[in-house]
């Protein structure tokens, strides 16, 4: 993960950026078009703050309509789109280019269609995660993926990433829980998939589009799954004195046969962190667990004592399991917390590796030894249950080539998660951020095989660029689109 190199701008674009505001202008609502420097130098970046570039504009539209205008406009005088949902993504997915124009949708907010009976809610893209289900609680429902910016990040940015969140290794990740989705293609087409009936027939082109982050077509409006309440549920909280043995009880829970809601780990760093921030009563130990279970009074009981029996084979340094709604949300205030507190701390750089459950303790020990090599403090908070790690590596973004060796040893703890069997993302996506890591997981034969997917979708190489595929690989596509459009 080498400090990034982003494409010169079209200077032919940039040159035309009045045509070109001018044109959106005519074409949609007044206020929808932002253009003047201070304004959209608020669109820079995204939550990967190292890398900003203001774009050309900014469009915010309220409907699928306005969104397929805005997409028309740019096609016809061959702008960059840069998708956008909240800007919460921490691998640059929304980073703009100065030739760029970024289609936002967080005016998209309205609540479309809810559907207990039936176990949907059909929502426009732009709604926060957190909505959804304030939405669905006197109904007694809930929208399973939780990710840990929840109040802020938006569904359009869920589905881009595909993200997960706490309670995903029960109830699956965003592909999971997405059953339609209504699109804008790069050309403006408006295009249907999916629905709230299960069991749709032809190719699954929802999951080519889940996890696409924004290189495919622009997400509107989404049928989600919702899921009923459970009638009860208890967080245990299990502290050790290492955390590869915190690791090693990750792996003996799971192969237990037990299925949690959730299986959350944070380390000592970040214990610390947390405590001097929200003081969530948290033991003073190398590692902690959070695992929660749900169900019946009865079940529950019976998992938490199976739990018990698995941890203390471990000799935990305490085993606390909740007894109260108060005691819970205080376990979950720290993990929900985690990130937050450890920005007290100063500049972080947050990965998201995945690997298998049995290969955490390893994973864990040489992410340790890495740390020590490369002088630079990490903290471990991640979601265990599926492996899916978030390393925060520690660093003085005002120290002269202090990011490099960051990001360098970023590069070889995601390195490290594909040499275990794992992959380099789990949900926070490639961006720019593992861009040029991507050889490292695939082929050169894979890496032609998603170009030419995208090529399908998005034929002039507009959707969101210089993202994904290493700027070598994808060199002959953008060329390919350029000539093309010169033709045409």
């Amino acid at each position: 993960m080498p400090t990034i190199v982003m494409p010169d701008p079209d200077a032919g674009v940039i040159a035309r950026a009045p045509q070109i505001i001018a044109a959106l202008e005519a074409a949609l609502p007044a206020g929808t078009v932002i253009s003047s420097p201070e304004e959209t130098r608020a669109y820079e970046c995204d939550a990967l703050t190292a890398y900003r570039c203001p774009p050309l504009a900014v469009v915010l539209p309220r409907t699928t309509e306005e969104v397929a205008t805005a997409m028309r406009v740019c096609h016809e005088l061959r702008v960059p789109v840069v998708p956008r949902g909240a800007g919460t993504s921490l691998a640059g997915g929304a980073l703009p280019t100065a030739d760029s124009v970024i289609i936002g949708t967080m005016r998209l907010g309205e609540i479309l269609e809810v559907d207990t009976a039936n176990r949907f809610i059909r929502v426009q893209t732009g709604i926060t995660n957190l909505a959804v289900s304030a939405e669905l609680e006197a109904e007694g429902f809930f929208y399973a993926p939780d990710p840990s910016s929840q109040l802020a990040c938006t569904i359009a940015g869920n589905i881009a990433m595909n993200s997960g969140g706490a309670h995903c290794l029960k109830y699956g990740v965003t592909t999971n829980n997405l059953m339609g989705v209504r699109i804008v293609m790069a050309t403006g087409e408006i295009i249907e998939l999916g629905g709230p009936l299960l069991g749709m027939s032809g190719l699954d082109l929802i999951g080519l589009i889940c996890g696409s982050e924004g290189q495919l077509a622009i997400v509107t409006e989404a049928t989600l799954r919702i899921v009923p309440k459970p009638e009860g549920a208890r967080p245990v909280l299990i502290g050790f004195d290492s955390a590869e043995t915190a690791g090693e009880c990750v792996g003996r829970i799971i192969r237990s046969g037990l299925l949690p809601v959730a299986i959350e780990y944070m380390d000592d760093v970040c214990l610390r962190a947390v405590e001097a921030f929200v003081k969530a009563g948290y033991p003073s130990c190398a590692a902690v667990l959070i695992v929660e279970v749900e169900g019946s009074e009865a079940e529950i009981d019976h998992q938490v004592e199976r739990i018990r029996l698995i941890a203390e084979e471990l000799n935990p340094v305490e085993f606390r399991a909740s007894r109260t709604a108060e005691e819970s949300l205080a376990i979950w205030k720290g993990r929900k917390s985690a990130f937050g507190a450890m920005g007290r701390l100063g500049d972080y750089l947050c990965l998201d590796g995945t690997v298998p459950v049995s290969k955490l303790p390893h994973t864990l020990k040489r992410i340790g030894e890495l740390s020590k090599a490369y002088g630079l403090e990490v903290a471990n908070v991640f979601h265990a249950g599926d492996g899916n790690m978030h390393p925060l590596i520690l660093f003085n973004a005002n120290a002269p080539g202090e990011l490099e060796r960051a990001e360098e040893f970023g590069a070889d703890i995601l390195r490290l998660c594909v040499d275990v069997g794992g992959c380099l993302t789990g949900e926070h996506g490639v961006g720019i951020e593992k861009r040029d890591l991507m050889t490292k997981q695939y082929t050169a034969d894979d890496l032609a095989i998603q170009m030419e997917i995208k090529s399908v979708f998005d034929p002039t190489w507009l959707l969101n660029p210089a993202k994904v595929f290493p700027l070598e690989a994808s060199q002959p596509h953008r060329d390919a689109a350029a000539r093309c459009h010169d033709i045409h």
